[in-house]
């Protein structure tokens, strides 16, 4: 197994919290063994977060995406044949949550192009409009470091995707 290695200052992605800046590594006394860690602060809250460096792999703690990664997000997104199915909207919501948690961009572009497709379609819940809001934030954020862009005009560029349909 592949495990990630960062260095301060490095920028990397916490499943369903975004991308944070590595700004610390380290060593404390947990249950009478040293574990080393990650201090993270992510950037959208300043939220700061510990990850053992044993366990990257296992929280899904990742690199940003390159620029090439970043063109199959756009694919992604501009695919029209998402599922629009019949499921109920708290249905729908787990099994959106479990793709954003998975901490991979496909499946975060994914969800957030399934619920504007469906937002054409009828009504989001409260739940599904929050959801679409946390997946747009987390693609602005990543897309905008990988293709060196300011978040702006990434939130242009999904504007005009989503403003065909």
């Amino acid at each position: 197994m592949h495990v990630e290695t960062f260095k301060v200052g490095d920028k990397a992605v916490y499943p369903a919290h975004g991308v944070g800046k590595v700004t610390g590594i380290e060593t404390q006394q947990i249950a009478g063994s040293k574990e080393r860690f990650y201090i993270i602060e992510i950037l959208e809250n300043g939220m700061k977060i510990m990850v053992p460096t044993h366990k990257v792999n296992d929280v899904g703690l990742r690199n940003v995406i390159s620029r090439k990664q970043a063109e199959r997000v756009y694919q992604i997104l501009k695919k029209r044949e998402a599922s629009s199915d019949n499921q109920t909207w708290n249905r729908r919501y787990r099994e959106y949550m479990e793709k954003i948690k998975t901490g991979s961009v496909y499946e975060v572009a994914e969800v957030l192009r399934d619920l504007y497709l469906l937002k054409f379609d009828k009504e989001l819940s409260f739940g599904e409009r929050k959801m679409l809001d946390m997946a747009k934030s987390l693609l602005i954020k990543e897309l905008a470091i990988a293709k060196r862009k300011k978040e702006e005009d990434i939130q242009s560029e999904l504007d005009k995707i989503f403003s065909c349909c």
